[in-house]
């Protein structure tokens, strides 16, 4: 699926409704950027600057700066763009400077694609074509140094931002070097793909636990959030969002007792051409408390529209409905005859497994400031997919895109949340309704109950063995809101194997698993209802975060039902039979190293205690990092479910910072772990019900258990590793659970009630 987002390439489009939906294959995606000459932050480098890559430059004090275009939310991507640049410069790592990129079509780069990040592509798509951005600035430096020392470029060494000549001991430093003006070569698409890059075992930076650039700034408060943006002549907005998620209109606004509030300056009720947003009124003062004291004062009147009496019971039982039809529908996967197999198999085994509604809930709650200069509109804010979200912050203004100037900030947490721009519709609206610049911070209530959430997820799993419990045949269906369908971008979609036409391949990855199974369907279902009420996004982990949920238990409960270890029959299943060369077996590796480092069949247990496994390949098939637990639980006779430890082995390929990898993996295994056990949301009467942490409830500092981690670095193609331990530790621990007590559960969260209930069974 990564392929699709390299075809995103900006286009101006007409001034049209559907211009703004950002939704039709007519239209596509639109990024808009009105010149470099309108406002000084964004203007070019200064002449004496070289400049090998639009994606960094070196100035004449020898500083390096890197421009990342991905969304650093805490993961230190921009520092890792700037370990795999300097790798191949040759640069001294305290010559590294970072920072964020614009939306200037410059940085649309023909070969990354879209400024999107998410599905823990950013390294493995970046990796390569970094690495020749920085290889290419060795080059022309070391031949302008070669032209300035009057020796053979071929015998000079670049090393710590120095280029050497060991004969005449003659050196040039970096900034020697842009000072002389002499590197000027330019280098074509052919000649980066030419350069001969280093192998693993040349690297010197690659592989080394180097400082995150941007830590200092962020200790020291010098770092910018979206959330400390002051432009001059700002004022407040605070929302009044209705009790509805989606679909209520406001009938009325009176804004009485507002007016007699200091500061007030004016109520502003949303019309968001977008359809990002229904229902939405923001108050607007001149500080944020006055804001936010105008908006309890307003009495708004709402029609709840057609989801006021959802819930999430009316969503789950519309979600079975739909499995329950033969034609409903696309094909994911179709290999083989199931049905067939199905009917000559020893033993079948079905179940059903659920997941609820989950929040993302990010420290920093969404914002946005935006200023109109001219016919220029500004926006500030951290977002995690610029290509979208300045086409929706045009829709939102009613203008070209192409005259909207995004500005890039750090971001307090996104975890997927900020690929959605929902906060900067009621900033420009409110900007262009007072003419004032406006700042607008979502609440914690806001934020939670207007959240592009994770699904709610039914799927329903069938297996067939054979007389001596091999799987012969498997059928998995997944009913869910569609949150990648919903931005509208058929380059997101994928064509169904059964011609049916596209489906959202977000809501399915990780059912094609890379177990051989001779006869396997999957089927994607899209719950329109739910999709409506439910306007859903993509959370950390997206489809595998709950597909690896059903398949990783299912295949536990086949091992139990013939009477096979869970792990060795995983590892049966990990043969690399073919479309699963290569993949199966650096899977199974994953497993093994799990295993061996957590003791797995080694150790005698208390009562009331299992280990359980899951290996899984998230993200993609294509864009996979192979990632396996051991989850290590003690179940009371209540039910309460204790994680004493999490042993999580992955599979990297090449690792940029080993400390930044460990600390991915260790807070991804830590998400997947409060999803497991924690946290829920529910829908009442068409709106979300928590409101804060004291309803929605993730681990605590109190609750985290020991994780150990083990990285196994290979030279492979750099991998991601911000989700894959998210989607491994719900399935391990369940399947925990039942090794310690029996009790088999297949809901997240798994909660003491479900257990107890379960050991009763």
């Amino acid at each position: 699926m990564n392929k699709h987002v390299k075809n995103l390439a900006p286009e101006t489009t007409d001034l049209s409704r559907r211009s703004f939906l950002v939704g039709t294959a007519a239209t596509g995606l639109v990024l808009g950027y009105a010149g470099s000459g309108i406002d000084q932050a964004l203007a070019a480098p200064a002449p004496a600057n070289f400049e090998p890559s639009v994606w960094y430059s070196i100035a004449p004090d020898g500083l390096v700066t890197v421009t990342c275009g991905k969304a650093d939310m805490g993961q230190h991507v921009a520092s890792t763009m700037a370990q795999i640049v300097a790798e191949e410069l040759g640069a001294n790592w305290k010559d590294m400077r970072v920072q964020l990129a614009s939306n200037d079509p410059k940085f649309n780069d023909p070969v990354l694609g879209a400024q999107i990040t998410g599905g823990s592509w950013s390294t493995m798509m970046n990796f390569d074509a970094m690495s020749r951005a920085g290889a290419a600035g060795r080059i022309a430096l070391t031949e302008a140094a070669a032209a300035s020392m009057g020796v053979p470029a071929g015998e000079l060494v670049v090393r710590d931002s120095k280029i050497s000549h060991a004969k005449s001991k003659k050196s040039m430093s970096f900034a020697e070097v842009v000072k002389s003006g002499k590197a000027t070569k330019t280098f074509t698409a052919d000649d980066l793909k030419a350069i001969k890059l280093k192998t693993p075992d040349q690297y010197t930076m690659i592989g080394v636990s180097v400082p995150q650039l941007d830590i200092p700034s962020k200790t020291n408060g010098t770092a910018k959030y979206g959330i400390d943006v002051m432009v001059p002549g700002m004022v407040h907005g605070a929302l009044v969002t209705p009790p509805v998620r989606y679909g209520a209109t406001v009938k009325s606004v009176d804004d009485s007792a507002a007016k007699k509030l200091p500061g007030f300056i004016k109520a502003v009720t949303l019309d968001d051409k977008t359809t990002t947003t229904t229902g939405w009124v923001v108050a607007v003062a001149n500080t944020y408390a006055q804001a936010k004291k105008a908006a309890a004062a307003l009495k708004i009147s709402y029609d709840g529209g057609p989801n006021a009496k959802l819930s999430s019971e009316s969503l789950l039982t519309e979600a079975k409905r739909l499995q329950g039809l033969d034609d409903s529908g696309q094909f994911f996967v179709k290999d083989g005859d199931p049905k067939a197999a199905f009917g000559s198999a020893a033993k079948v085994l079905e179940a059903e497994y659920t997941t609820n509604i989950n929040i993302h809930a990010p420290m920093e709650p969404m914002n946005a400031t935006a200023e109109f200069k001219g016919d220029i509109l500004h926006i500030y804010s951290g977002n995690q997919f610029a290509t979208r979200s300045g086409a929706i912050a045009a829709g939102a203004a009613g203008i070209d895109p192409k005259f909207v100037v995004m500005h890039q900030m750090w971001l307090g947490g996104g975890f997927g949340r900020r690929l959605d721009a929902d906060m900067m519709v009621p900033a420009v609206q409110a900007a262009k309704a007072v003419g004032k610049p406006v700042k607008v911070i979502y609440t914690r209530e806001n934020d939670m109950t207007m959240d592009f959430s994770r699904p709610l997820t039914y799927q329903k799993v069938k297996a067939g063995m054979d007389g001596d419990g091999k799987i012969v045949a498997m059928s998995h269906d997944v009913v869910s809101a569609w949150p990648t369908a919903r931005w509208g971008i058929p380059d997101f979609l994928t064509p169904s194997v059964d011609k049916k036409g596209p489906l959202d391949s977000f809501t399915v990855n990780g059912a094609d698993f890379f177990y051989t199974v001779p006869n396997h369907y999957v089927r994607a279902i899209k719950n329109e209802m739910a999709h409506n009420a439910t306007p859903s996004g993509q959370l950390r982990s997206v489809a595998p975060g709950w597909t690896f949920w059903a398949v990783e238990s299912m295949i536990d409960e086949i091992a139990h039902a013939t009477g096979k270890d869970p792990a060795q029959l995983r590892i049966s299943l990990l043969d690399g039979k073919g479309k699963n060369d290569g993949g199966a077996q650096r899977l199974r590796n994953t497993l093994l190293a799990a295993m061996g480092l957590a003791g797995y069949g080694t150790k005698q247990l208390p009562k009331g205690e299992g280990m359980g496994v899951a290996c899984v390949s998230s993200q993609e098939r294509a864009t996979a990092s192979w990632t396996a637990c051991v989850a290590h639980v003690a179940v009371a006779p209540s039910g309460e479910v204790t994680v004493k430890k999490l042993t999580v082995a992955t599979d990297v390929g090449t690792q940029v910072n080993p400390d930044g990898i460990r600390a991915q993996v260790e807070g991804a295994a830590l998400w997947g772990m409060s999803l497991a056990l924690f946290e829920k949301a529910t829908l009442k009467d068409g709106g979300i019900e928590q409101t804060n942490f004291d309803s929605y409830t993730p681990l605590r500092m109190s609750q985290l258990p020991e994780v150990a981690v083990n990285v196994i670095a290979n030279g492979e193609k750099a991998t991601g590793v911000g989700e894959p331990a998210v989607t491994v530790v719900a399935p391990a621990i369940g399947n925990a659970v039942f090794n310690a007590v029996g009790a088999r559960v297949r809901g997240l969260p798994i909660t003491a009630e479900a257990v107890k209930a379960a050991m009763k069974a």
